[in-house]
């Protein structure tokens, strides 16, 4: 299943639902099959989304190279971390935030 996001502030944009999960989880929003963060949540979620890219960055096991066990350094290589996840969620919160726009998902 694919979430679909969308601002009147940005071009939209989808994602995996196992990975939109995951940030759904991050600003404290229930996965349903419709949603909207509104202007007045957004300083928030972008604080929660940017602590998480941050702990995530400062995490060892993310390091490029730190070898984990059962995977080659090539592999951990073409890891995609949260950071890269969420960018696009982040950048069109501080978008749409900017113009006072709410941001919607469906499925």
């Amino acid at each position: 299943m694919l979430y679909k996001f969308q601002s009147r502030a940005t071009p939209p944009f989808v994602m995996l639902e196992v990975h939109a999960r995951q940030l759904f989880d991050v600003i404290g929003k229930s996965p349903a099959p419709k949603g909207i963060i509104t202007v007045d949540q957004m300083p928030a979620a972008i604080s929660a989304l940017e602590a998480a890219m941050a702990r995530e960055g400062q995490n060892a096991h993310n390091a490029d190279d730190y070898a984990v066990e059962a995977h080659d350094n090539e592999a951990e290589k073409q890891h995609i971390g949260l950071r890269q996840r969420a960018s696009p969620l982040l950048h069109m919160l501080k978008d749409s935030l900017a113009e006072k726009k709410d941001v919607i998902w469906e499925v």
